[in-house]
């Protein structure tokens, strides 16, 4: 069925900036998407349209990607007459019709959001959830996978106050028989750290970040390692829960002539050159890690372009190390990942690429060669739940999107409880399956 309207506004995302949400009608009825924002993005992303006046909404308002919809995109779409159930079409057609390589005309989150809502309204005109929908458009069959929630509980890096250089510290449940004890392991180890971050460091260090999380004011990685492990054990999960990392190291990468490029104290008014270390030091702290402690995957590294330091640390370190602002769900950028091992993860975001087909090719390429994949939200949010049901569509088995709090975290999260009460006996838990380990590819996909 073709599209008869298409309209976008400007609403809110979890932190109070602007974003676009777009209303797609066809004879079956209107659909509906947001768009949403991160907060450390990477150099290499599709160009999120922000309006740039000052003088209002510090100028990040989005009018003009709103515009774009609405005056560009949707007279344009309505006109070629696609169906809402050809969806690579569709999103041939947005990149085409704004002709950059960076979706830097219209504006990735004016495409993105009709992309989503398009990919919505397919669904609906096939009478099936969107998860269905989705995995039809990705050649995945049932089984359906229920992914492990990766829930970030310490914060860090542009995502906190306090002065913790690595940007997230999370939880899995590998250890889950399904996905609604993952959610019940997750939570009570959640509530576990909270009483025990109270006890250490008084009840303001119980305020929550962006995403959800503690930001404690701990002296660095190690001390927030311990408060995880403490918590685990405290809950009553020890071996049944796993530690993830997003260093998001390009946040304090600063290119030094003597090679100390990663500035550890990068938070501190008055750095101090004790603090600055070069990529190798960088990753035998990372190494010492994984030996002390149960680290599962490490997100972001190294800076997004220091390839050599990626490819080292993923040639003889035995976990997931994930690429995020270094491949930026960028098929090109995948591909050199590909060809220089420089990691064997993904961090899947929609709206660093901007249409649903070129995220589910991203996730496909990645696959092909043995990587893991890991949906995620961005710290600007919203209420929208569809990386819910794309992360069951693709099978991937890994999601993170923010702790069990905030509502438009725990949206997700309860979404992904609804599939798999929907899908019943049938579902899959992936649980360690989803990850790739060293050079091993995730046990989901292995053939």
């Amino acid at each position: 069925m073709s599209i008869t309207k298409i309209h976008a506004r400007q609403i809110f995302d979890s932190r109070g900036n602007p974003t676009v949400e777009v209303d797609l009608w066809t004879q079956k009825g209107r659909f509906r998407a947001a768009v949403p924002s991160g907060a450390s993005t990477g150099i290499h992303e599709a160009v999120e349209l922000r309006d740039g006046d000052k003088a209002n909404y510090v100028g990040k308002g989005v009018l003009n990607a709103v515009k774009n919809v609405n005056e560009t995109i949707a007279p344009a779409l309505i006109d070629s007459g696609l169906l809402v159930t050809s969806q690579k079409d569709v999103d041939d057609f947005l990149i085409k019709l704004d002709g950059t390589p960076n979706k830097g005309k219209l504006g990735a989150n004016a495409i993105l959001g009709v992309s989503m809502a398009v990919a919505e309204a397919g669904a609906g005109e096939k009478d099936i959830p969107l998860y269905q929908h989705l995995a039809a458009l990705a050649g995945v069959k049932p089984p359906y996978v229920l992914p492990t929630p990766c829930f970030n509980v310490i914060n860090g890096g542009s995502h906190a106050g306090n002065k913790l250089p690595f940007q997230e510290f999370m939880i899995c449940p590998t250890g889950a028989a399904t996905f609604t004890e993952a959610m019940k392991i997750g939570t009570e180890t959640y509530h576990a750290l909270k009483a025990v971050i109270k006890k250490k460091y008084g009840i303001d260090a119980t305020n929550v970040g962006d995403e959800g999380g503690f930001a404690p004011n701990v002296s660095g990685a190690e001390e927030s390692l311990e408060l995880l492990v403490e918590a685990i054990k405290k809950a009553g999960y020890e071996g049944k829960v796993k530690i993830a990392l997003d260093v998001a190291s390009s946040e304090f990468y600063e290119k030094a002539d003597d090679g100390k490029n990663y500035d550890l104290n990068f938070k501190y008014a008055d750095k101090e050159g004790s603090h600055k270390i070069t990529g190798k030091e960088l990753a035998d702290l990372y190494r010492g890690y994984v030996e002390k402690y149960p680290i599962i995957s490490i997100e972001d590294p190294f800076d997004q372009d220091d390839w050599d330091e990626w490819t080292g640390l993923v040639a003889d370190t035995p976990i997931q190390v994930v690429g995020d602002d270094l491949t930026v769900t960028n098929p090109l950028r995948i591909k050199t990942a590909i060809d220089k091992k420089a990691c064997n993860g993904l961090l899947l975001k929609v709206n660093q690429i901007g249409t649903v087909s070129e995220s589910i090719q991203a996730a496909q390429l990645c696959q092909s060669d043995g990587w893991g994949v890991m949906v995620s939200h961005r710290s600007g949010e919203t209420e929208n739940t569809f990386i819910a049901d794309l992360v069951v569509a693709l099978g991937v088995g890994q999601i993170k999107t923010g702790a069990p709090a905030r509502s438009e975290r725990v949206a997700k999260y309860n979404q992904l409880l609804r599939i798999e009460e929907e899908i019943g006996a049938d579902a899959v838990y992936a649980g360690e399956k989803g990850f790739s380990a060293g050079k091993t590819a995730p046990a989901l996909h292995q053939k």
